[in-house]
């Protein structure tokens, strides 16, 4: 995930993005090959295959982005985007996703900032090492200056915490949060728009499929 570093924050998913590119030139290739040189109804299955594909790809990999600024938090997930007001939103929850809850109640997944298991045991066994390795200091012996009996330079320990990326992500929200939920400002109603531009040609390219597997 990356954010910008001007005053509003924007989070995306490299890895999400990177593998939606893929799968949208894959696609592309193995489509407009079909078309071009398909026969019978092979072109257009083709076709109704692509414009069910291509959007539903574009949502769930290159749409996705979560944006934050002094007043309020946008969610653009892949079939709606999410405006909260600092105002109201009740918190900021991390387990097998991330996730924001209005004081409504209602829950919100943040998909721009996906949760990597495999990231937070890798920083736990950094946390731990951190923690048993401290500067100067092994197996409770003092290592003095450069290492053991004085040779080799140790490894720099981070000061802070070892945290997963998307966590850290998320306690930059967290304060976010904590700072201005009671600004006058960050006050307002939460808004929810749906992406009627990515669900009209999927239902359209599944509408057409359908037809042309039917009448086959």
């Amino acid at each position: 995930m990356t954010s910008t570093e001007s005053k509003d924050r924007i989070y995306r998913s490299p890895a999400g993005i990177a593998g939606g590119v893929l799968l949208l030139g894959l696609a592309a290739w193995l489509g407009i090959d079909a078309i071009v040189a398909g026969e019978g109804r092979t072109p257009w299955l083709a076709l109704a295959a692509l414009l069910l594909i291509v959007p539903l790809v574009t949502a769930f990999t290159l749409r996705p982005a979560v944006s934050a600024d002094d007043d309020r938090l946008r969610v653009r997930n892949p079939f709606r985007v999410v405006v909260l007001p600092w105002g109201e939103v009740a918190s900021l929850r991390s387990g097998y996703s991330n996730e924001v809850v209005a004081k409504s109640g209602k829950k919100y997944q943040l998909w721009a900032i996906p949760v990597s298991l495999r990231a937070r045991k890798k920083a736990a066994r950094r946390e731990a090492r951190r923690g048993v390795g401290a500067p100067g200091v092994l197996g409770g012996r003092d290592r003095g200056l450069g290492g053991l009996a004085g040779f080799g330079g140790g490894a720099a320990v981070p000061e802070e915490p070892v945290r997963a990326q998307s966590d850290q992500i998320m306690d930059e929200l967290r304060e976010l949060l904590e700072a201005r939920e009671k600004a006058e400002s960050a006050q307002g109603q939460v808004t929810v728009r749906w992406a009627y531009e990515i669900a009209a040609p999927a239902v359209a390219g599944a509408v057409l499929l359908a037809v042309l597997i039917g009448v086959g």
